[in-house]
C-alpha cells in the first residue's frame, strides 16, 4: 500500500472513529476493520457522479452491515457527497443528516435504508436484477446505456440472517454477474465468536449456491483486495469476496465483541490514535486525502459526462429506444377507460379481476416487472414476456420461488434501481414474511407494490395457518403505506391505477380467493377520498366495511329493523388524508364497523366493531363465514340486537 492510501485509509478510520466519540455512540469495531474496503472500492472501481447522483448507470453501493453507518457517512463526506464536517459532528443526533443507521438519500450517496441485517444484501440482488433486464431491453452494440455493477458489504450478521439464504441462492440461479458481495469477515458479532453460533463452511455454501468465491487472507491489503474485485468483475457468476478483518484493529479491545457496538473510552481513544500515528484534531481531513478523493470524484463525473454524450449519439441513431428508455423513468398514469372493457359486469375473484389488470397494463407499460412467490396460479400476478432467467433476459416475470423474505427486498432493490416498475405477490396470512421489507419501503418513500390474495378466513379449507387474522391491522399501522383492499372488480382496478402512480410512498393490494358481486356504486372520484357511502345516507345507523363484506353489509342494511347505510373503506390511508374521514367523525348516528378479521384499527371510526379475535376454522368458506356469523343472516340478527339495545 503506497502512502497516500494508507493516509486516505486512515483518515477514513479517523473520521469515523470521530463521529461515533462525539455521540458517544455506535459501532466502532466495522468502521476501523472495514475502512481499506470501502476506499479501495471508492478509489479503483465505483462510478458515481457528484454532479448527478441520480445517473441511472452509475455503479450501486450497499451497505447491508448498516451499523457501519459511521463509516458510510465518512466516506460520502469526503467525497463531497452533501454531508459536511459539521453533519459529522452531528452524527446521531437529534434531525441530522447522519441518524444511527443509513437512510436512503442519494444526494447523500446512501443507496438504500439499512440496519435490519440481510436486508441490504437482497436489495443489491433486486439492483443487479434490474441492471440485467434493462441492459438486455436497451443495450445495442457498441452502446452499452446499462453497463454497471452492484457492490454490497455484508457482515457475519447479515450472512446468518434467513434472508441472506433466499436472496443469494436466488441471485446464483439467476447468474447475476455483475453482483459482488464484499463480506467484512472478523469473526466477531454482538455476543461474542461467530463460532458460538456457526460452523458453516462458508466456501462450500457459497459455491453450491452457484456463486464464485474468493478469499482475501489480510483486510489492510489493498493490492489484494483490488485483485480480488478485478477477477470478480471477469466472472460471469455472482461473487462473493470474504476479506479477513480484525475487529476494531488498533483499538485496546480490537479483535473482540467488546468493540462492535460500544464506544471507545477516552483511554481507548488515546490508544487508537497513537496506533494509527494520527496526531490532528478530530474531524480533520488532510490535505492529501482531500486531493485524493477530489481525483476519485472528478473521475466519476467524467464516467457520468461520457454516457451522457454516448446516450446523445445513442438517441440519434435509436430513436424510439432512446424515447422508451426516457419514458421509463415517467409517472404511469392508466387511462380510466380501460375499466369498462377489461372487467365484464359480473360476480369475480378480486385476485382474478386484479390478474386481468395487471396482465393489460403490463402489455401497455413494459416497464413492469415481477413474480410471485411460487403462488402464481393463486394470487394472478404474474409478469409478462416470459421467466427472467440467465437465457431470458427480457423476461418480466420474476420466479421467486418460496422466498418472501427476500422476495419483498429483492423488490425494493429494483425499485430502487430506477427504470422499472416492481411487484410481488403472495398469500396475505404470509404478508408477515415480507414486513420487514415492506416497512423499510415505506420509510424509503419508494413506489415498490405488494400484492396479497385470500385475505380472509374466507381461505376455508386450508384452516387457520392460512387465515388471516391480524395482518390488515399490522399492515395499516405502518406509517406511509398505502393499503387497499377493494370490494370489487372495479375497485381492484382503481387500487392498481393509484398504486402505479404513486412515486412517494409503497403500496398493498389485498384480493379475495373467493367470487364477490360487481357494484354498480363503487366509483374513482369517490375511491380515490379512500371511502364513501354505496347508499343513499339518510340511514338511522351506517355500517364501515372493506373487501368482500361490503356486498353482505348492503344486503344486510336493507334488512335489518332501522335502515342503514353502507360506507366502504378501500384505503384508510386515502381516506386520512381527505375531508371524508372528518365528516365520519361528525356522524351523528351509530357506526358499526364490520371486517372479518382484527379490525382493531376500525375503532378510529366506528362506536362497536364486528370482527374476529381468534383464530380462523378449516372448511366450506360459505360455512366458515357462518361460524363467524358473518355471513347476511347472523349480521342481521346480530346488527339488530345492537340496534334494540339503543332503544
Amino acid at each position: 500500500m503506497n502512502n497516500i492510501d494508507n493516509l486516505c485509509i486512515t483518515n477514513l478510520r479517523m473520521l469515523s472513529i470521530d463521529q461515533i466519540a462525539k455521540a458517544n455512540s455506535g459501532h466502532p469495531g466495522i468502521a476501523l476493520g472495514a475502512a481499506p474496503i470501502l476506499f479501495s472500492l471508492f478509489q479503483n472501481h465505483i462510478s458515481i457522479s457528484k454532479k448527478n447522483t441520480s445517473w441511472i448507470n452509475r455503479d450501486r453501493f450497499v451497505l447491508s452491515a448498516g451499523h457501519g453507518s459511521s463509516l458510510l457517512y465518512a466516506n460520502s463526506h469526503l467525497l463531497s457527497l452533501g454531508l459536511s464536517n459539521e453533519d459529522l459532528q452531528n452524527f446521531r443526533s437529534l434531525n441530522s443528516k447522519t441518524p444511527g443507521h443509513p437512510e436512503y438519500n442519494l444526494e447523500h450517496g446512501i443507496e438504500a435504508t439499512t440496519g435490519p441485517l440481510g436486508q441490504g444484501l437482497a436489495m443489491a440482488v433486486g439492483m443487479a436484477i434490474a441492471e440485467e433486464h434493462l441492459s438486455a431491453v436497451f443495450n445495442r452494440e457498441d452502446f452499452n446505456i446499462i453497463d454497471h455493477y452492484t457492490y454490497v458489504l455484508v457482515g457475519d450478521g447479515c450472512l446468518q440472517e434467513g434472508i441472506s439464504e433466499e436472496a443469494l441462492s436466488l441471485a446464483g440461479h439467476l447468474g447475476l454477474k455483475k453482483l459482488i458481495i464484499l463480506h467484512d469477515s472478523n469473526d466477531i458479532q454482538l455476543d461474542g465468536k461467530v463460532s458460538l453460533t456457526s460452523s458453516v463452511d462458508l466456501k462450500k455454501r457459497i459455491e453450491s449456491l452457484n456463486i464464485s468465491y474468493y478469499y482475501v487472507e489480510d483486510g489492510n491489503d489493498t493490492t489484494q483486495i483490488n485483485k480480488a474485485i478485478k477477477k470478480a468483475k471477469k466472472g460471469n457468476k455472482p461473487s462473493f469476496i470474504e476479506i479477513k478483518t480484525k475487529i476494531g484493529e488498533g483499538s485496546l479491545v480490537e479483535g473482540t465483541n467488546k468493540i462492535h457496538g460500544n464506544p471507545p473510552t477516552k483511554e481507548d481513544l488515546e490508544h487508537i490514535r497513537k496506533y494509527y500515528n494520527w496526531d490532528y484534531a478530530p474531524f480533520t481531513v488532510l490535505d492529501e486525502v482531500e486531493k485524493e478523493y477530489k481525483r476519485i470524484v472528478k473521475a466519476g463525473n467524467k464516467e457520468c459526462f461520457n454516457w451522457t454524450k454516448m446516450f446523445s449519439l445513442y438517441s440519434s441513431k435509436y430513436p424510439e429506444q432512446a424515447s422508451k428508455f426516457v419514458s421509463y423513468s415517467k409517472k404511469i398514469d392508466v387511462d380510466l377507460n380501460l375499466v369498462s372493457s377489461l372487467l365484464p359486469e359480473k360476480a369475480d375473484a378480486t385476485r382474478n379481476s386484479f390478474g386481468i389488470v395487471l396482465d393489460k397494463l403490463s402489455d401497455i407499460y413494459p416497464n413492469i416487472i415481477g413474480g410471485s412467490a411460487d403462488l402464481t396460479a393463486s394470487t394472478k400476478a404474474k409478469g409478462r414476456d416470459g421467466d427472467f432467467s440467465i437465457t431470458n433476459r427480457l423476461g418480466r416475470n420474476i420466479n421467486f420461488g418460496v422466498r418472501e423474505h427476500a422476495m419483498g427486498a429483492i423488490t425494493n432493490g429494483i425499485t430502487l434501481h430506477g427504470g422499472l416498475v416492481a411487484f410481488c405477490a403472495g398469500f396475505f396470512v404470509f404478508s408477515d414474511y415480507l414486513k420487514p421489507a415492506i416497512r423499510l419501503a415505506a420509510m424509503m418513500n419508494i413506489p415498490s407494490l405488494f400484492i396479497f390474495s385470500h385475505d380472509s378466513i374466507a381461505v376455508g379449507e386450508d384452516g387457520p395457518t392460512h387465515e388471516p387474522i391480524e395482518q390488515l391491522t399490522a399492515l395499516r399501522s405502518i406509517p406511509n403505506l398505502c393499503v387497499f383492499r377493494p370490494a370489487d372488480a372495479k375497485e381492484t382496478f382503481y387500487s392498481l391505477k393509484v398504486a402505479l402512480a404513486s412515486r412517494n410512498n409503497p403500496s398493498v393490494i389485498v384480493t379475495t380467493r373467493q367470487n364477490v358481486p360487481y357494484l354498480k356504486q363503487t366509483n374513482y372520484n369517490d375511491f380515490l377520498d379512500g371511502g364513501y357511502l354505496l347508499t343513499e345516507g339518510d340511514g338511522e345507523y351506517l355500517i364501515i366495511t372493506s373487501g368482500s363484506e361490503t356486498a353482505t353489509c348492503l344486503q344486510v342494511v336493507s334488512k335489518t329493523k332501522l335502515k342503514g347505510d353502507v360506507f366502504v373503506l378501500p384505503s384508510i390511508s386515502l381516506l386520512e388524508k381527505s375531508n371524508v374521514s372528518e365528516k365520519i367523525y361528525s356522524y351523528p348516528n351509530l357506526i358499526i364497523g364490520v371486517e372479518m378479521g382484527d379490525a382493531t384499527h376500525l375503532y378510529k371510526f366506528a362506536d362497536i366493531v364486528l370482527d374476529i379475535n381468534t383464530f380462523g376454522r378449516s372448511g366450506k368458506y360459505q360455512d366458515v363465514i357462518a361460524s363467524f356469523r358473518f355471513d347476511a343472516d347472523s349480521l342481521v340478527e346480530d346488527i339488530n340486537e345492537i340496534l334494540d339495545t339503543l332503544e
